[in-house]
């Protein structure tokens, strides 16, 4: 079986696509020849939508995962669907949630360049996300935060993406920032998400186009999490 394109990759705000169904696994999961839809991963959430047959009815996505083993995308329907290998479908995300998720991954990506410290954990959430930090001293300041976090979003930088080889990547170990997990390699490039004039990092994410787009946003809550973990919360307002 082929794996599944990943159109996200390359234009996060595409919302649908017409599709041919590859396979539907013995869980039920539906895989596609190519998708808009963004799987589990690096923290984000795998986006939730619907797949349209060619008679109209709707099949509902409860959310999206990775099948890396064959290189394909897994649709998770929220009850089991009637559908065979090789019909057309069309696949629409909810933009609304897939859109709260680019902000609030863009704007952590913001606090990675304000806290220049290795990244032990993530998430991202609609509208809300949270970084834990390897800080060896406390003494985050919440407010003093959240005003330069509302400053780098202020200045509307460009966002994007562009890919290097893994030896580019072994030779600028820094653009690394998370401890536990390192980027995807083995397809011999990886993804680096470039936040004008203020971070970069590798990424496999779908991000807004600038930092503006983030919209209002501000340290929601600092945690103590261990002897050297602080946890950084972060809520779009």
């Amino acid at each position: 079986m082929a794996g599944t394109e990943e159109l996200f990759r390359d234009d996060a705000y595409a919302r649908r696509c017409e599709a041919r169904i590859l396979a539907v696994n013995e869980r039920g999961g539906i895989i596609v020849d190519r998708t808009v839809f963004y799987p589990t991963g690096g923290g984000q959430p795998g986006d939730s939508g619907s797949l349209t047959l060619a008679d109209g009815s709707d099949i509902k996505i409860a959310t999206t995962i990775h099948d890396r083993d064959a290189g394909a995308i897994v649709h998770v329907p929220a009850e089991p669907a009637d559908v065979e290998a090789e019909q057309e479908v069309s696949c629409e995300i909810d933009w609304e949630r897939r859109h709260l998720h680019m902000r609030v991954h863009s704007c952590l990506h913001l606090l990675c360049a304000l806290l220049p410290y290795p990244v032990t954990g993530g998430s991202i959430g609609e509208g809300q996300g949270r970084l834990d930090f390897d800080i060896p001293e406390a003494g985050l300041d919440k407010e003093a935060l959240s005003e330069e976090l509302s400053a780098l979003i202020g200045r509307d930088a460009s966002i994007g993406a562009r890919w290097v080889t893994d030896t580019e990547l072994d030779a600028q170990p820094e653009l690394v920032r998370t401890m536990a997990v390192q980027p995807p390699r083995g397809s011999g490039r990886v993804r680096l998400v470039e936040i004008e004039g203020i971070d970069l990092q590798p990424c496999g994410g779908t991000h807004v186009a600038s930092t503006a787009e983030i919209g209002k946003a501000a340290i929601s809550k600092i945690e103590k999490k261990g002897a050297q973990n602080r946890r950084v919360r972060i809520a779009l307002l």
